[in-house]
């Protein structure tokens, strides 16, 4: 579930609100209950999940890329 911001309009206090996509916005501000508005804003996460996300993950191992041994 994603954390959402809220300013109010009134008296301008900013806070969270942890809800689920599917609930309506919150409208009223829990200091002086007047009308919030949701801020826009870029507070969701990037979750890599599998392989091939890092340099060592992406790399196949072939003999041309190694050192040869000295003999």
């Amino acid at each position: 579930m994603p954390t959402y911001d809220y300013v109010c309009q009134t008296c301008g206090h900013e806070f969270e609100a942890f809800q689920s996509m599917k609930d309506n916005p919150l409208t009223e501000c829990p200091e002086c209950q007047g009308p919030v508005k949701r801020k826009v804003g870029g507070g969701t996460g990037v979750i890599f999940k599998g392989s091939g996300f890092y340099i060592n993950d992406s790399k196949k191992k072939d003999s041309k890329s190694e050192p040869a041994e000295a003999s």
